[in-house]
């Protein structure tokens, strides 16, 4: 990206959203980047998070890498380093299939059949593993140590009586495809016969480097790949990811044998927001399909979308993308059923809902799907769209699904005497935290005094202050970068985000620090007024016991002593 200097910031066009004027505004004192245009913000392990798709640990150990720092780890994490050894190993089979592809004329000739292109297999690593039961055994299982090594990447199978002899290839007479794991690493492979037997594909065994549950083939090549990464398309086979991405679409991945579990979407929806799942239009297809939908409720949310392509009869990904072509098989994907309308497609074809038996056994099979959805505006949007299937409202269906009315609604709370506001700033508590976020070291000028004020405070985000403080004086940071990554994952991460991005006025440290704890007495003041109001109120009952009675004392004769003449008669 060109940044271009303004001031003491640097400015760009955006990379999250098209623009023409440069919103996006890199800050090296705070160590903050944000865009005044479509909101994204966050540290430079967020922007490679968000930019090159990589997860937390690998986006520190890419910024590691380039300062040529120790990465640590946590004490009892298996470290890379233990595995090092198979990484390698998978490598060299990886390149050793590779080479073997190539010179041998009859797997060569089968890929050109299936429409691949020399481009296309290299950047994919495809192999042939040879029609020989010790071709990788010989190769690279001469000692005991490397034959081990062997067996526990899940490339030979031993058939038990432990002699050299007693050990055979997994992989002969098959088209390879190396799986790559988020670094580029091979951690898996895919063989499929060329000719034909039994099994169609098989997939590596699970091994301490390959979890097919956890893992999408293709994904490192999507994410590498230069091309749009807004969606991911989740088709069934290898050879449809392979041919997909030839065509040019790239965002192509596919599960290893399995059908799509939790762990896969979650994976999804930290790279992108949108998913597409291509079937075919069979019966297989179909209940592969309902499966899906089955582990996606639970990652159903507003932002997100989540789409169902069934393929024409007779035609999976491959071949369909080579007989239309890129923007056919893509004006596909836009008319794919969104998540809900194809659960309720259905399950209106289980049922008749031309009358009220129909309609009600319809909302009974949507209830507990429905329950799977997290709370939120999607939920209620999913279930009004049943509502109005079944013909009820909203409000009804939802009640009837409770078992009954919803208990009524709690009296409102009493408001306190004033709000915790300084007039044109906020709240006091979002003052606090905004100068906590801005200069973290302010918190250690912070007295026990000053701190113990905020017990008791129950202004909208005291929680959050409460905790933010406490931290940064037990482990003092110096810059908001770092306040920002330590609360990446922490309730109200993303608000103290939100404050740095719109307090720019804070740049001085030390009235920075005076204004904390001026914030942070006016905001003791309140709580101890609050709880006075609350005591006086209390009293006019008579019920207050001799540890209220001596805490309400306490606090008038504290009023009284600041001059204050206001407050409860």
């Amino acid at each position: 990206m060109p940044l271009t200097k303004a001031g003491r910031e640097y400015k760009a066009c955006c990379p999250f959203h098209t623009e023409k004027t440069a919103s996006f505004w890199v800050s090296p004192e705070k160590q903050f980047y944000h865009c005044f245009g479509c909101g994204a913000h966050g540290t430079a392990l967020r922007f490679l998070m968000e930019y090159d798709h990589m997860s937390f640990p690998e986006a520190v150990e890419d910024l590691a890498g380039r300062l040529g720092l120790p990465i640590p780890r946590e004490a009892g994490n298996p470290a890379d380093a233990q595995n090092a050894p198979l990484y390698e190993l998978m490598g060299r089979v990886a390149r050793f299939y590779g080479e073997t592809l190539t010179q041998d004329a009859r797997a060569g000739e089968y890929l050109r059949r299936r429409g691949l292109g020399g481009e296309t297999v290299q950047r994919f690593m495809l192999g042939y593993a040879p029609d020989a039961w010790n071709a990788v055994l010989s190769r690279f299982g001469a000692h005991e140590s490397e034959r081990q090594r062997l067996a526990a990447a899940g490339l030979i199978i031993e058939r038990g009586n432990g002699r050299p002899e007693g050990h055979y290839d997994r992989f002969r007479d098959r088209i390879m495809f190396p799986i790559r794991d988020s670094r580029g690493r091979v951690i898996a492979f895919g063989g499929r016969v060329i000719d034909r037997g039994e099994p169609k594909y098989l997939n590596s065994p699970e091994t301490a480097l390959f979890h097919k549950g956890h893992e999408l083939y293709g994904l490192y090549e999507s994410r590498t790949g230069g091309g749009s990464f807004k969606r991911l398309l989740v088709v069934e086979g290898y050879m449809d990811v392979v041919r997909l991405h030839q065509a040019g679409i790239t965002y192509a991945v596919a599960t290893l044998g399995t059908a799509t579990t939790a762990e896969h979407l979650k994976r999804i929806f930290r790279l992108v927001r949108e998913v597409v799942f291509a079937f075919d239009g069979d019966r297989a297809g179909r209940s592969a399909a309902w499966r899906a939908l089955q582990h996606a409720l639970p990652e159903a949310r507003e932002g997100r979308e989540i789409r169902f392509l069934f393929l024409p009869e007779g035609h999976d990904p491959d071949s369909l993308v080579g007989a239309e072509g890129r923007e056919a098989f893509e004006s596909r994907l836009e008319g794919a059923l969104p998540l809900s309308e194809y659960l309720i497609r259905e399950l209106s074809g289980q049922s008749d809902i031309t009358h009220a038996d129909g309609r009600a056994r319809l909302a009974e099979a949507a209830r507990p799907l429905v329950a799977r959805i997290p709370p939120g505006v999607y939920r209620e949007l999913l279930i009004g769209r049943v509502a109005e299937v079944i013909g009820l409202p909203a409000a009804r269906l939802e009640a009837l699904w409770q078992d009954g009315a919803a208990p009524p609604a709690a009296p409102a709370p009493v408001p306190p005497p004033r709000a915790g506001r300084s007039a044109g700033r906020g709240s006091l508590v979002r003052q606090a935290l905004a100068r906590l976020v801005r200069f973290p070291s302010a918190a250690t000028a912070v007295t026990d005094g000053e701190r113990k004020g905020l017990e008791g405070c129950t202004e909208p985000g005291a929680d959050l202050l409460r905790a933010l403080l406490d931290d940064l004086r037990a482990r003092p940071l110096q810059i908001s970068a770092q306040v920002l990554e330590r609360w990446r994952d922490k309730p109200g991460g993303e608000h103290l985000g939100r404050l740095l991005e719109r307090e720019a006025m804070l740049d001085d440290a030390e009235a920075s620090a005076v204004e904390l704890r001026a914030a942070l007495e006016k905001l003791a003041d309140l709580t101890r007024e609050q709880r006075l109001s609350a005591l006086a109120a209390q009293s006019r009952t008579g019920r207050l016991n001799d540890a209220e009675l001596k805490e309400f004392q306490m606090l008038m004769s504290r009023k009284s002593l600041r001059g204050d003449k206001s407050g409860p008669q």
